[in-house]
């Protein structure tokens, strides 16, 4: 279906979810800029009405009245996704999950949780803060579990816990053709049927919209923090490599590299040496710790490493990770006018470092700020331009080559943001026109009128 063929009849559909849905179905100036994209680079589109369902059978209804009158429809969570996978067609539905925000259930005993869509991170793991379980995932932002899993979303936990994939036991999922389907059972594991889970874990809305997620929870662990900083970046990443292969419990790891450093020095209240630095979290019991510390220190120092600095109290342990959440606003607010373009790849950990060396020299060739950051255990990096709009041709064609560069090695354009908009243009170099055929065909079943989320993660063919 040509959804442009049948705008005329956009106008009667959201007269229609407004005569239904009264004040949950909003077209005020304000709701409409809100949902107009996220936090991406990538230019706002205003849609013509938001909708706030309080049910799967409302989203259900909703994408019925969607097929009737040929208008597309885009989830929106938490607004913090980096790929404009919330960016919605100009004049259609924004469907808003935020009032999706039940815990329906806790399985303490199963190490199980049952959540809306809507749910917000932070907030599951505060409800959860007496039952000594956590959910690990944390993209940084306190993004909501549906987004989450609708991006493939990861973060600093993942090399110990995994990202969304391994986390999602279930789903429910609204189709494009307005059924209501259920992924997944209470089990750990199956081996029963197609993994449905998992073919809508990281579809970013375009194959149906969640609405209930089921959860793997784990036991929260004894941690202790530390950094370390390095003489170059190539033994920073092969520091990680290193105790990895040591069979070291690390929880997470996270690179900063020597210009982000030095925003560090300036801006935050831990001052470090202006090289590149690892901030690592090792879990364990804190004896078993403490003994495997000169281990882990003389593999470091082997790396070109300095002593390793622990954090002797929480109240420091959470200073360091603070810090590596809050570095980057400070690097862009050091850039008036500035927004920021982050790249996402992932490779083989054995190219990891001569893939970010590469980088590093390539974008030393700009005037443009930008900052390498990476979730170093999985191959994950990001390297964050702080940009002006007149720049962002030159931003791209550096973006354009950190993927490439990726590729090359036998990695990802999109470790863990996504594909969205950003990354439509590279699923046939990255996965071959037959996997990208097999793509399209499954969106044409399960999204037959194409409404949903149109335009995202799938190429034109």
């Amino acid at each position: 279906m040509n959804l442009h063929s049948r705008r005329s009849d956009w106008s009667l559909a959201i007269a229609e979810l407004k005569d239904r849905y009264g004040a949950d179905a909003q077209t005020g100036q304000s709701a409409l800029s809100l949902h107009a994209g996220d936090e991406s680079h990538h230019d706002r589109q205003s849609p013509g009405v938001v909708v706030y369902p309080a049910s799967t059978q409302d989203v259900a209804d909703i994408v019925q009245i969607a097929i009737r009158y040929g208008i597309p429809v885009t989830p929106f969570g938490a607004g913090s996704g980096l790929e404009g996978g919330a960016v919605p067609e100009v004049g259609a539905i924004s469907l808003d999950t935020s009032r999706l925000n039940s815990i329906i259930e806790i399985r303490p005993d199963d190490m199980i949780a049952r959540v809306g869509a809507g749910v917000r991170r932070l907030d599951l793991n505060k409800h959860l803060r007496d039952t000594g379980l956590f959910f690990p995932v944390d993209p940084g932002a306190n993004a909501s579990i549906g987004g989450m899993a609708s991006t493939g979303a990861s973060g600093t936990n993942a090399v110990r816990y995994g990202v969304m994939r391994e986390n999602v036991l279930g789903l429910t999922v609204v189709t494009g053709t307005g059924e209501i389907v259920k992924t997944g059972t209470l089990a750990r594991k199956s081996s029963s049927g197609y993994d449905l889970t998992r073919l809508f874990v990281g579809s970013e809305g375009t194959l149906g919209i969640v609405t209930e997620v089921t959860l793997r929870l784990h036991p929260l662990p004894d941690a202790k923090s530390a950094h370390a900083s390095f003489e170059t970046l190539a033994g920073a990443v092969e520091a990680v490599t290193a105790i990895k292969k040591a069979g070291l419990a690390i929880g997470r790891v996270e690179l900063i590299d020597q210009p982000l450093v030095e925003v560090i020095n300036r801006r935050g209240a831990l001052s470090l040496p202006p090289l590149p630095a690892l901030f690592f979290e090792f879990h364990g019991y804190a004896s078993e710790i403490e003994g495997l510390a000169s281990t882990i220190g003389g593999l470091i120092e082997d790396c070109g490493g300095t002593p390793l600095i622990w954090a002797e109290t929480q109240a420091a342990a959470n200073l360091l990770w603070t810090i590596r959440r809050d570095c980057l606003a400070w690097a862009k607010a050091e850039r008036p006018g500035a927004h920021s373009w982050p790249s996402d790849v992932c490779v083989p950990i054995s190219k990891l470092a001569d893939v970010i060396l590469e980088t590093r020299n390539d974008v030393a060739t700009s005037a443009i700020p930008a900052y390498i950051v990476g979730h170093v255990g999985d191959g994950n990096f990001h390297c964050v331009f702080m940009l002006r709009d007149d720049e962002e041709d030159e931003v791209a064609l550096y973006a354009d080559r950190i993927v490439r560069r990726a590729l090359a090695v036998g990695g990802t354009a999109s470790g863990e943001h996504g594909v969205g908009l950003g990354k439509r243009d590279f699923q046939l170099e990255e996965h071959g026109i037959e996997a990208v055929r097999m793509m399209h065909a499954i969106k044409a079943t399960l999204d037959p009128h194409n409404i949903l989320n149109p335009g995202k993660v799938l190429p034109d063919l």
